[in-house]
């Protein structure tokens, strides 16, 4: 199948923050199943995240497309790859995310663009500095993750916190939407809104919530960010 052209960008800023769930079976409290996995993301989705990241590096390619299938078919938020542009594209997922490991984004663009995948498809890219952003939205990307802005567990690797003084940095650089990630909670995203960034991308705030009630109240303050901004 053969696919129109595109991808058309993404603009800057939506009426209200992007929230993205990125799962994390592994930081999973208790069952990290994939059953369990599956209801941290449809719980996601029923609370109003606008876009679901699976990440689970370590599953074998039947699974990982397994999950993908039944987190495309709840419709109810854009689902997104991370690494396996195949996988994405088997799935009806609404886009692949990169990382430093991954297919340069420029040959993936360029891929989705000679009618491979549908002309929405998004195509995002990690960054961990201004440079990295202004090369990702050089090549193409739909939107770039820039973090990590606070201390978190997950990002460690990538070294101390950047801050939102360097995210409005990295948002003034470039004109593709950037959303925050590392530590990003509902007490802390408004600085981020602030600061430029088109939405959240978080872990344990979904992860952790101790029920659906705090989570859905974690989730409309995030989207009630922008007032005032």
């Amino acid at each position: 199948m053969r696919f129109a052209a595109g991808p058309p960008p993404l603009p800057a800023k939506a009426n209200k923050p992007i929230l993205c769930y990125v799962t994390d079976r592994q930081a999973l409290s208790g069952d990290k199943s994939m059953p369990a996995l599956l209801g941290k993301i449809r719980a996601a989705m029923a609370v109003g995240a606008d876009w679901v990241q699976i990440r689970e590096k370590d599953l074998a390619t039947s699974a990982l497309l397994g999950l993908a299938r039944e987190a495309v078919a709840e419709r109810s938020a854009r689902v997104i790859i991370n690494d396996r542009l195949d996988v994405a594209i088997a799935a009806g997922a609404a886009g692949v995310h990169l990382g430093h490991a991954s297919i340069a984004p420029r040959e993936a663009v360029e891929w989705c663009r000679r009618g491979n995948a549908p002309s929405d498809f998004l195509i995002g890219v990690s960054c961990h500095d201004r440079d990295g952003a202004i090369v990702a939205e050089s090549a193409g990307a739909s939107y770039t993750y820039f973090g990590p802005i606070y201390e978190t567990p997950s990002k460690i690797p990538f070294g101390k916190p950047h801050g939102v003084g360097e995210l409005a940095e990295v948002v003034r650089a470039v004109r593709i939407p950037v959303i925050a990630i590392g530590g990003v909670n509902e007490a802390n995203a408004r600085e981020c809104i602030r600061a430029g960034a088109a939405g959240i991308a978080a872990i344990r705030m979904i992860q952790d919530a101790p029920d659906f009630a705090a989570l859905k109240m974690a989730v409309d303050a995030i989207h009630r960010s922008y007032d005032g901004v």
